[in-house]
C-alpha cells in the first residue's frame, strides 16, 4: 500500500514537472530577413510627416518583436515596405537606391540626353509631336544641335500617335536614340539625329537678360531651372549684374524649376528684396516627434557657397535689390516647391504678378534619411552608419509657411494672367525673346498694355505625361546643414 501512495506521489510530480517543463519552453524567436526593413520602418516611424495617421507606423508596431519582425518579413524587398508606409496623400516620397548617385542628381549632375520634351497632339488627328522646351548647355542634345522649339514626331523611326506615344517615349529613356524632326506642320521630315546620353552637370542659372526700355524702365529676366545649392554663387553674381544695370522690374522664368534647396530659396527671396531685410521669409513645421526642429528661414545678407559633394565652400555677400515693388513669376504644371515657396513667402512683402498656367501645389518638403540610427537617420557620414549599402529615403517630413502662417496652395497658385505655351507649340521662340509668347505677356503688363497674341491658335491638345528622368524633379529637400544650425 505504501508503495502504490509513493509511486502515484512521484508520477504526481513528474506530471507536474513535465506541465510546468511545457509551460517554460521560449518560444520560437523570428527572424528578421532584412536589416533594411527595420531602417526604413524606423525611420519612418520617427520623421515622417503622416506619421500618426498610417496605421502600420504607430509606435506600437514594434512592442512585440516577433509580431514586428514578422511584418518586416512580409516585404520582400525595403522599397515595397516604404511604399506601403506612404499616406494615401503623399505623391512625393521615394525611396533612394543609391544615395551618392541621388545627391549628384540633386546638384544637378545625371545622365541624360539633356533636353526636355513636351507633348502634344496635333488638332484632331491621331498624331502627337514633341516640341523641346529646354536644352542644357552642354548636353548632348545640345552638342547635336537641339534647339527650343524644335519639333520631334518619332523616335527610334516609329511615328507617335494617340495610341503608342507612351512606348515609343521609351526611346527617351534609352542610351541611345534617333529622334525624327519635322517642319511646323508636323508631318514633313527635316532630318534626324542619333544622340547618347551622356553625364551633365546642368547650371540652372540658364540666362540672365536685360530690357533696357519696357515703357521707360530697365527690365531684369532670369531663366532659373532649379534651387542646386552648389550654385549659390551662380545665382549670386547673376543679380550682381542685375543690380549693377540698375533694374527697375524683374521678370522671374520659373517655368521648368520644379524645386530643390529650401535655403537656396532663402537666398533668392533675400535677392529679390532687400527692403525685407532680415525678417522671417518661411518657417518649417515637423512633426509632433521632432518640435525642436520647427524652425523659419530669415531674409539675409550672406549667403553660403557649397560644392557639389554637398561641402561649405565659402561665404558672399548676398547681392540684394532694392525698389522691386512687384515680382513678375513666369510659371507652368512643373513650377513647385522650392519654387512655390519664393511665391508663397514674398507675397506678404510685395505684389506677386504670376503668368502662364497654374502651379504644381506642394508646400511640403524632405530630407534624405540614412541607416544611420546614432544619428536619428540624418547623416550618411561618421560612426554607426551601416555601410554595408547605400539604400535612403527622400520622404515628406515638413510643411512650410510664411510669415503670416500661410500654407494655403496644396493645390497650387492660379496664374494672375493665364497663357498656355504649348498651344502655340509650332512657334515656340527662345527664351529670352521678346516675343516668345509668355514673357511678351509680362512685359507687355509692364508696358501697360493687354498682350494679344497675332499668332493664331488652332484646336490642340496638352498630353500631360512625366517624362522626367529625375524623381525629385518637383522637390523641395533640406540637407544635414540643416541640423548643423
Amino acid at each position: 500500500m505504501k508503495k502504490i501512495i509513493l509511486l502515484s506521489f512521484m508520477f504526481t510530480i513528474l506530471l507536474s514537472c513535465s506541465k510546468d517543463d511545457k509551460l517554460a519552453e521560449p518560444v520560437d524567436e523570428v527572424k528578421l530577413n532584412n536589416k533594411v526593413n527595420n531602417f526604413v520602418w524606423k525611420a519612418m516611424n520617427s520623421w515622417y510627416n503622416w506619421q500618426e495617421d498610417v496605421p502600420n507606423l504607430a509606435d506600437s508596431k514594434d512592442d512585440n518583436i516577433n509580431d514586428y519582425y514578422t511584418f518586416l518579413n512580409s516585404y520582400n524587398t525595403p522599397n515595397s515596405l516604404f511604399e506601403s508606409l506612404k499616406h494615401a496623400d503623399d505623391d512625393f516620397s521615394w525611396f533612394i537606391e543609391d544615395y551618392v548617385a541621388q545627391q549628384q542628381q540633386f546638384q544637378g549632375t545625371s545622365k541624360t540626353f539633356g533636353f526636355r520634351p513636351s507633348l502634344v497632339r496635333v488638332g484632331t488627328t491621331d498624331y502627337v509631336v514633341i516640341f523641346v522646351q529646354h536644352v542644357s548647355k552642354g548636353s548632348p542634345a545640345d552638342l547635336a544641335g537641339f534647339k527650343r522649339g524644335d519639333i520631334i514626331n518619332a523616335i527610334n523611326g516609329t511615328v507617335m500617335t494617340v495610341s503608342n506615344y507612351e512606348t515609343v517615349l521609351d526611346g527617351y529613356y534609352q542610351e541611345t536614340s534617333e529622334f525624327s524632326f519635322t517642319e511646323k506642320d508636323g508631318k514633313t521630315l527635316k532630318e534626324k539625329k542619333t544622340i547618347t546620353q551622356a553625364v551633365v552637370s546642368d547650371n540652372p542659372v540658364h540666362l540672365t537678360k536685360i530690357f533696357d526700355n519696357i515703357n521707360g524702365k530697365k527690365v531684369g529676366y532670369l531663366l532659373y531651372n532649379g534651387f542646386r545649392s552648389s550654385y549659390n554663387d551662380e545665382l549670386n553674381a547673376a543679380f550682381g549684374e542685375l543690380k549693377s544695370a540698375g533694374i527697375q522690374e524683374l521678370v522671374l522664368d520659373l517655368r521648368i524649376n520644379g524645386g530643390g534647396s529650401v535655403q537656396t530659396s532663402a537666398y533668392l527671396a533675400s535677392m529679390i528684396h532687400a527692403e525685407a531685410g532680415t525678417d522671417k521669409f518661411a518657417e518649417l513645421k515637423f512633426n509632433d516627434k521632432h518640435p525642436q526642429q520647427d524652425s523659419p528661414y530669415y531674409f539675409g545678407n550672406t549667403l553660403n557657397v557649397y560644392g557639389t559633394d554637398g561641402k561649405k565652400t565659402s561665404e558672399e555677400t548676398i547681392n540684394r535689390l532694392s525698389g522691386i515693388n512687384k515680382l513678375y513669376v513666369l510659371a507652368s504644371g512643373s513650377t513647385a516647391s522650392a519654387s512655390e515657396m519664393i511665391i508663397n513667402g514674398l507675397r506678404p512683402f510685395i505684389d506677386v504678378k504670376i503668368i502662364g498656367t497654374k502651379t504644381v501645389g506642394k508646400n511640403e518638403g524632405s530630407i534624405t534619411l540614412y541607416d544611420s540610427p546614432t544619428t536619428d537617420y540624418t547623416f550618411h557620414d561618421g560612426k554607426g552608419v551601416n555601410t554595408s549599402h547605400k539604400m535612403a529615403m527622400q520622404p515628406i517630413v515638413f510643411q512650410i509657411y510664411n510669415k503670416l502662417g500661410q500654407n494655403d496652395y496644396g493645390d497650387g497658385f492660379e496664374p494672375n494672367i493665364l497663357i498656355e505655351e504649348w498651344k502655340h507649340w509650332d512657334n515656340i521662340l527662345p527664351f529670352g525673346d521678346e516675343n516668345e509668347i509668355v514673357l511678351k505677356t509680362a512685359l507687355d503688363d509692364i508696358r501697360g498694355v493687354s498682350s494679344k497674341s497675332t499668332y493664331e491658335v488652332k484646336s490642340f491638345e496638352h498630353i500631360d505625361i512625366s517624362v522626367s528622368t529625375n524623381k525629385f524633379e518637383q522637390e523641395m529637400y533640406i540637407d544635414s546643414h540643416y541640423f548643423n544650425k
